[in-house]
């Protein structure tokens, strides 16, 4: 006869919503950053169009004036 305490389908019954609450909070702060680590991405550079285009409209400097 117990008189102090749980039974132990109480204290399985606590673990399990115990268990039940970390891994939803788990989930949520995994979710969290997984999305936040999809919107922080770098802006890409296109250096090689900006380069086209300087050559294309004349701001290169001619090397044969370079190296008179």
């Amino acid at each position: 006869m117990m008189i102090y305490g749980n039974t132990p389908k109480d204290i399985m019954r606590m673990m399990k919503a115990r268990k039940a609450k970390l891994m939803a909070v788990a989930v949520i702060i995994f979710l969290a950053v997984t999305l936040i680590g999809c919107t922080a991405k770098p802006k890409p550079t296109l250096n090689a169009l900006d380069r086209f285009w300087d050559t294309l409209g004349g701001k290169t400097t001619d090397l044969v004036k370079e190296t008179k």
